[in-house]
């Protein structure tokens, strides 16, 4: 119990540390390098997720094949893929981005097919008779039919790439992961661990945020089946 309150104290120390929240090594530098990182792996994942899930969710096309694509891709490991391409590629952002990719794309393709995919056949049925076009039927009635699974699916992929991309800092580039690497390279526990809070806050910030924004966008009528999620 001393070693957990010890540890607490030293991790609080080092995070209201004036040297902590300026130049290159700061907190705030650092926080903005992470985001980048994760922001622009989410944008790419994103727009491939998406296009293919309503794509295939839609017309019912390629389902095994998304389902195949997608299990493959979790089962890649994100370490291992960054420094496959940086030994093919070299050290640059690259090999960040596409792990990141590949970890976050699985699930947002997979939640947005099957939310696309089980939207109820009576409401397809009605919106064509109606006289609605393909596109029309998916924009209007399936989208936001499935958009708690779709939002499911984005709030996972972004949790794992905040939290996954302190990968960034093995290649030798920036980000929270920095200071867990250089901790554990200087046996500096108390730099470990408060690189570590650091990622978690963010984790938790995002995982708010979504809850926020699926109150703010989820129908009412669909909000007792996003809760369940």
């Amino acid at each position: 119990m001393n070693d957990l309150l010890n540890q607490i104290r030293l991790v609080g120390e080092w995070l209201t540390s004036s040297a902590q929240w300026h130049g290159d090594d700061g907190i705030p530098h650092r926080l903005a390098e992470h985001l980048t990182y994760s922001g622009l792996s989410l944008l790419f994942a994103t727009l491939i997720g998406l296009a293919f899930g309503l794509l295939v969710g839609h017309t019912g096309r390629g389902a095994f094949a998304v389902a195949t694509v997608a299990n493959l891709a979790r089962a890649i490991p994100t370490f291992g893929l960054v420094v496959l391409v940086v030994t093919l590629a070299g050290l640059s952002t690259a090999p960040v981005l596409v792990a990141l990719v590949a970890l976050a794309v699985p699930p947002i393709l997979i939640n947005t097919f099957e939310g696309v995919r089980g939207v109820d056949p009576d409401a397809r049925d009605a919106a064509k008779g109606m006289g609605m076009t393909g596109w029309e039927v998916l924009l209007k009635v399936e989208v936001p039919m499935a958009l708690p699974l779709i939002l499911l699916g984005l709030r996972v992929a972004a949790i794992q790439v905040v939290a996954t991309a302190t990968v960034a800092a093995y290649p030798g580039l920036g980000g929270l992961g920095r200071y867990i690497v250089d901790g554990l390279s200087r046996n500096d526990y108390q730099l470990v661990i408060g690189g570590s809070a650091v990622v978690v806050a963010l984790a938790l910030v995002v995982q708010a945020l979504f809850t926020a924004l699926r109150r703010a966008v989820v129908s009412p009528g669909l909000r007792p089946a996003a809760a369940k999620s």
